[in-house]
């Protein structure tokens, strides 16, 4: 949120939590003049939707709550930057794309990571043509989180989970290199409650070429990717949420490529969401909605496999046709 009042051209309005007081501190702390929290029988998210001042919102909740919550905002009449992942299901995505594209409102999936300077400078040396045919990417991200079922991380009722919540930034650089996958095989291990922990995606591509996914909330990771073509091969240095850089490695010698990481790292994302609301853009070209929605369909088929389910899988009648 440091990062978000730094912008020139925007003005922190209010805040919404579920707890009043925390909603009143991280308010006071960052000179927001509002602060909703529940109350009066009224959830804060829906008191902040009615604020007329506010134009964009953030939805940084758990992940069971993103469709609801987003939802509400764009009823209202509000912009919408949701956190990852965009939703819970696929079916939930093409909702909130189907109202937001009705309304003529922004929304975008804030994947940070896809809106920073080394992330298109990957892209670049894959257009040049410095890797050759790109063939195999590989990539993981992890932690060992604490184990506690009543967190979000944890706790089926939130979308926990090492897919849900790590997986579209492995899944993000295997876009960037090979695209979207024919087909998915996925294997992974769950908690007593049918959460994963662990998560291994291998995804197929017309032509033979393929990409291995890992994400962990059980392990330690390299939380690196790795792209191999016939000319070459590129590593991302960690983490690969945001690289300060990465290494091409060819038959005619190496070479490593550093970007400036004093920039905060939000500001790239935060500065594209403004832009867009200026511009009067209801979607942004590096996020593209129809790449939020199969990303979320890709994960709905890798769940079935490895058996994981959510509440929110129950909850397709509820969502408008």
């Amino acid at each position: 949120m440091a990062q978000l009042v730094r912008l020139d051209d925007a003005v922190l309005q209010a805040v919404s939590s579920r707890d009043r007081g925390r909603a009143r501190a991280f308010a006071d702390e960052f000179a927001a003049p509002n602060a909703y929290g529940d109350g009066a029988g009224e959830h804060g998210y829906q008191r902040l939707a009615a604020d007329p001042d506010v134009e964009i919102v953030y939805v940084a909740t758990p992940h069971g709550q993103h469709h609801a919550v987003t939802r509400a905002m764009l009823e209202a009449g509000k912009h919408v930057l949701v956190e990852k992942s965009f939703t819970i299901t696929g079916l939930e995505a093409e909702d909130l794309v189907a109202l937001a594209r009705s309304r003529g409102l922004l929304v975008m999936e804030a994947v940070w990571t896809r809106f920073l300077p080394v992330f298109h400078g990957v892209l670049d040396a894959i257009e040049r043509g410095e890797l050759g045919e790109v063939r195999w990417v590989q990539a993981d991200l992890g932690f060992a989180a604490p184990y506690d079922t009543r967190s979000r991380m944890w706790a089926p009722e939130h979308g926990g989970g090492a897919l849900l919540d790590l997986g579209v930034y492995a899944y993000s650089w295997a876009f960037a290199a090979l695209g979207r996958p024919r087909s998915v095989a996925a294997h992974g291990s769950a908690n007593e409650l049918g959460v994963d922990g662990l998560s291994a995606l291998t995804l197929h591509y017309d032509g033979g070429a393929f990409a291995q996914l890992a994400t962990t909330l059980v392990s330690h990771a390299t939380r690196t990717a790795t792209i191999a073509g016939s000319e070459g091969v590129l590593r991302t240095w960690a983490p690969l949420t945001n690289p300060s850089g990465f290494s091409v490695e060819r038959a005619d010698g190496a070479y490593d490529v550093r970007f400036d990481d004093s920039v905060p790292l939000y500001a790239y994302m935060l500065r594209e969401v403004t832009r867009c609301v200026q511009q009067g853009l209801t979607e942004s070209p590096t996020m593209p909605l129809d790449e939020t929605v199969f990303t979320m369909r890709l994960f709905d088929e890798a769940r079935r496999q490895m058996g994981v389910r959510y509440p929110n899988d129950e909850l397709r009648a509820t969502v408008p046709a």
